[in-house]
């Protein structure tokens, strides 16, 4: 295995990507989350702010039309009339995902990772959650937020995550368990613990030290 990628899909306020970063840190490779918009807004050429815009989200119409039709494959040219639309610029993103995952060892937080990268031999899934509770302190401790606002700030962004990634999925659900390798309660173990089990796994999987 000349390299391997983790993918990270979490909650809300779960500290997947402090996970994240943290397991990057230990194991030396890259961990890749608002990276991904920068540099499909470097290699398409289309204004960072579009990707900003729809990441891990569904603008107007899409919503509207969730579910209704299956997003097409494959990246547009800059002359056609939706390059710089959602499925396009998922699209560009995807084929960087891609591109990354046969050519070096890094970690990607959430963008539909997973699902993007299902038939690569070389990746680990990990989808991190954690109880509501631990999740409003943690937004509260990180934004300086009220408890009610955290609670706000949960449920929207789960929601859009959750239709985000079933439109790109096609219609999975986000949280299923059998989509991943592993599913941590980062609440329960606590989040160090869950970089150490990642690389437990790694090491099971792919014999990696």
């Amino acid at each position: 295995m000349q390299n391997y990628v983790i993918t990270i899909a979490r909650g809300f306020g779960s500290g997947g990507k402090d996970i994240g970063t943290r397991l990057a840190k230990e194991l030396g490779i890259p961990c890749y989350d608002r990276q991904i918009l920068t540099m499909a807004s470097d290699k398409s050429g289309i204004d960072e702010s579009v990707f900003v815009e729809t990441n891990e989200k569904l603008r107007g119409k899409y919503i509207a039309n969730f579910l209704r039709k299956m997003p097409v494959t494959g990246v547009l040219d800059p002359h056609e009339k939706d390059f710089v639309s959602d499925i396009n610029v998922f699209n560009i993103q995807a084929e960087l995902i891609r591109s990354l995952a046969v050519t070096e060892s890094c970690i990607i937080i959430g963008k539909c990772a997973d699902d993007i990268l299902r038939d690569y031999k070389n990746v680990i899934s990990v989808y991190i959650e954690a109880p509501r509770s631990a999740c409003v302190k943690s937004i509260q401790e990180k934004m300086h937020v009220s408890a009610e606002r955290a609670n706000q700030l949960i449920r929207s962004t789960d929601k859009y995550r959750a239709k985000y990634y079933s439109y790109y999925s096609g219609g999975k659900d986000w949280t299923n368990p059998t989509n991943y390798d592993l599913v941590l309660n980062s609440d329960r173990i606590g989040r160090e613990n869950c970089v150490k089990l990642i690389k437990d796994y790694i090491n099971i999987k792919f014999g990696e030290n």
